[in-house]
């Protein structure tokens, strides 16, 4: 194999779906190459249409090289691509399931990254510093603290854009704290999120809690004191190139444990509500997504990429057999994600 033959991508250490998309690479033994976000590595390829990261670099229906962005479709090409090592379920309702949950962990969770990372003094001061030293380590000081304030800045003023700002900071800390003590509690009984083997949702989760529980200061000072095993768990995500999957490693779809209905119940609990009120507003033209989560009011701007996420999730249990969709909704009643597929 040359290095060309490689898959190549190019991302960041900050960038929990870059994270996300490596870890998953080193677990399916994928041969890749992470190229740096600019400069010369970068000549010749395609430019993405939104500049985001990862940037995968794939041969198109062409045969041509386009850049790539999107982390889910991406994983499930790598599916149909390379056999062996698979992150999806044989099952079909579980194989939802996990796409439901990795779906909450790219936009959910992914809410409360960007919300710890650029809401506390301690965590804007090492983001600020660190990001752009991940770009070009050798940046002279002076030309450091200027790019720091700038990154710094243009993130904060952009925090309204995933949902972070007065009135949500409160629903998205407590739902990380929920969400921490339920995933702690389904480690204690399991490795992973769906039985002994990786599943995408799995590399979702990871690729935030890179930054949540092992990067920013007030997440992960949190996430040691209440979730050791959280914290653990991440470090052991990174490269799990040696682990050998049985073909039994999937829990029963019929006999879930108790803590993931745990866990879908904090998903339920304040994802759903967004969700669903950000298609509202999207389909409306609303200039606001105003709505409650556990109670207490939300309210950001509409995000359409968040339409187009549950319209496919919708789509997707809308392609499952009337078996797998009953075992869905059997294993969805009560933790409020059924909420996401009522119709009326």
């Amino acid at each position: 194999m040359t290095v060309d033959d490689r898959i190549a991508l190019s991302g960041a250490p900050g960038s929990p779906y870059t994270r996300k998309m490596v870890a998953l690479l080193r677990y399916r033994r994928l041969p890749y190459r992470l190229l740096p976000t600019e400069g010369p590595a970068l000549a010749g390829l395609p430019a993405p249409k939104v500049r985001l990261l990862p940037t995968f670099y794939l041969p198109g229906a062409d045969g041509v090289l386009e850049a790539v962005t999107d982390s889910t479709p991406i994983i499930r090409r790598l599916e149909r691509e390379h056999a062996g090592r698979s992150v999806i379920p044989g099952g079909p309702a579980l194989a939802f399931l996990d796409e439901l949950i990795e779906d909450y962990a790219d936009e959910w969770l992914t809410k409360a990254m960007f919300h710890y990372r650029w809401a506390y003094a301690d965590d804007i001061r090492k983001a600020g510093r660190q990001l752009p030293l991940w770009r070009k380590l050798s940046i002279p000081d002076e030309s450091l603290d200027s790019l720091s304030a700038m990154i710094s800045d243009r993130q904060i003023n952009r925090l309204y854009v995933v949902g972070s700002n007065a009135v949500t900071g409160p629903v998205i800390e407590a739902s990380y704290r929920r969400f921490l003590a339920a995933f702690e509690a389904h480690l204690s009984i399991q490795p992973f999120v769906l039985g002994r083997r990786p599943a995408s949702a799995d590399f979702a989760i990871y690729g935030q809690l890179t930054q949540l529980a092992q990067f920013d200061p007030t997440p992960m000072a949190l996430t040691v004191e209440t979730a050791p095993r959280v914290h653990a768990w991440v470090s052991l995500m990174e490269d799990l190139s040696g682990l050998e999957p049985s073909e039994d490693g999937w829990i029963d779809i019929a006999a879930p444990p108790p803590t993931l209905l745990a866990v879908l119940a904090e998903i339920g609990r304040v994802y759903p509500p967004v969700m669903l009120a950000n298609a509202r507003a999207v389909v409306s033209g609303a200039t606001s997504v105003d709505t409650k989560v556990d109670g207490l009011p939300w309210t950001q701007p509409p995000f359409p990429y968040q339409a187009k996420c549950l319209r496919w999730l919708r789509e997707a249990r809308a392609g499952l057999s009337a078996v797998a969709q009953a075992e869905v909704d059997t294993i969805l009643a009560g933790t409020g994600c059924e909420a996401l597929f009522a119709t009326g």
